[in-house]
C-alpha cells in the first residue's frame, strides 16, 4: 500500500515523535550526561563515514571549478548572513529574541553535504562540483562560523573565544573527517557497497542531537516562552528567507554565465543548512538554555528545504530530460 501523499517522510515523522518525547519526557541530570557523550560519538562516527566516503578522484574532479565553488561560498556564508540582518525590520517582530538569534545563527552555516549533491544529482547537475563544493562548506564551516557568529551576533563562544570555538568544533567534526579519509583505502569500498550505513548514522545522529538539545530548552522552559504566533511567524520567515536565496542564486547563475549544470549545482548547494553540523557547533557556541530556540528555525528551514528542493529538483530534471528528447529528435 502507498504512503499517502499528504503525509511526510519516515524521517519527518521520526524528527516529530523525538520533538514530542523530548517535550514529554526530557532527558536530565545523568541521563542527560550520558545522552550527550552519545550524541557526541555518533556526531564523530557520521563525520568519519563522511570522510571514507569522499574519494580523492571527485575532489579532484571538482575542484578546478573555482568561479562555481566561490559564488557557492559567497551565497553559503556572505549572502545568507547580509539577507538575516537585512530583513531584521520585517523578522524580529514575528518572532521571540531567540528564535530570531536563531536565524542569524541559520545564515551563518555551512551547506549539506548528502541533500545538496542529492539534489544536484536528481536535477542533473554538476555532480562532481557538488560534491567538492558541499564537502569544502562543511570543513570551512568549522572555521568560518564561530567567527561570522562573532561578528554578526557580537556574540563568542560560550566559555571562550571564537578560536576555542574552532577548537572544539575541530575536534569533533574535522579530526574524525580527516581520520576518516586517512582509513579509506581499507573501508570505501565496503561503506560505497553498504550507502544505507551512512544514511543511517546521518538520521541518526540528528535525532539524537535535536533530541538532547530540546531537553535542555524544554526543562528551561522552551514551550512556555514560545507564543503560537511566534512559531507561525517563525515557518513564514523560513519561507520567505528561503525563497530570497533560491530566486538571487538563480538570477546570479544566469547573470554570471553559468551553463545549466552549472546553475543546478549553485542553487542546491548555496541554499542548503547543515543540521548535522549546525546543532553541534549551537552546543559550543551558545548555553544549553538557549540552544533549542535557536536551533528551532534551523529544524523548520531543513524541512522546508528539503520539500521545495524536492520539487524543484524534479522540474529541473524534467526540463532537462526535454531538452534532450527534443535534440535526440532533431538529430534523427
Amino acid at each position: 500500500m502507498s504512503r499517502p501523499r499528504f503525509l511526510p517522510d519516515n524521517f519527518t515523522l521520526a524528527l516529530l515523535a523525538v520533538l514530542v518525547l523530548a517535550s514529554v519526557l526530557p532527558a536530565s541530570g545523568q541521563f542527560a550526561h550520558y545522552v550527550e557523550l552519545v550524541t557526541t560519538g555518533i556526531v564523530s562516527l557520521l563525520f568519519f563515514l563522511h570522510g571514507a566516503k569522499l574519494s580523492r578522484q571527485a575532489i579532484l574532479a571538482g575542484i578546478g571549478h573555482w568561479k562555481l565553488h566561490l559564488w557557492i561560498f559567497i551565497a553559503t556564508f556572505v549572502m545568507f548572513p547580509i539577507l538575516g540582518l537585512a530583513l531584521r525590520p520585517i523578522l524580529s517582530p514575528l518572532v521571540t529574541t531567540d528564535m530570531y538569534i536563531g536565524v542569524l545563527f541559520l545564515c551563518t552555516l555551512p551547506a549539506t553535504v548528502q541533500s545538496a549533491i542529492a539534489f544536484t544529482s536528481m536535477a542533473r547537475g554538476n555532480v562532481p562540483a557538488a560534491v567538492c563544493s558541499a564537502s569544502a562548506s562543511t570543513l570551512l564551516g568549522i572555521l568560518v562560523t564561530p567567527i561570522l557568529v562573532s561578528l554578526v551576533l557580537n556574540k563568542t563562544a560560550e566559555g571562550g573565544d571564537a578560536l576555542q570555538a574552532i577548537g572544539k568544533i575541530s575536534a569533533q567534526l574535522l579530526l574524525p573527517f580527516i581520520l576518516g579519509h586517512l582509513m579509506r583505502p581499507l573501508i570505501g569500498s565496503f561503506l560505497q557497497r553498504r550507502a544505507s550505513i551512512i544514511k543511517l548514522v546521518d538520521q541518526g545522529s540528528i535525532l539524537f542531537v535535536v533530541y538532547a538539545a530540546f531537553s535542555a530548552a524544554v526543562i528551561s522552559g522552551l514551550w512556555k516562552q514560545t507564543p503560537l504566533p511566534s512559531l507561525l511567524g517563525l515557518i513564514v520567515l523560513c519561507c520567505i528567507l528561503l525563497a530570497v536565496v533560491l530566486t538571487l542564486t538563480t538570477w546570479g547563475a544566469r547573470r554570471l554565465g553559468f551553463n545549466k549544470e552549472d546553475e543546478i549545482t549553485l542553487v542546491f548547494c548555496g541554499s542548503k543548512k547543515s543540521m548535522v553540523s549546525g546543532i553541534p557547533m549551537a552546543n559550543v557556541l551558545f548555553p544549553a538554555a538557549s540552544v533549542g530556540a535557536i536551533v528551532l528555525p534551523l529544524m523548520l528551514f531543513h524541512q522546508i528545504q528539503l520539500m521545495v528542493c524536492a520539487v524543484l529538483a524534479q522540474r529541473y530534471a524534467q526540463r532537462q530530460e526535454a531538452i534532450e528528447d527534443e535534440t535526440a529528435a532533431t538529430a534523427h
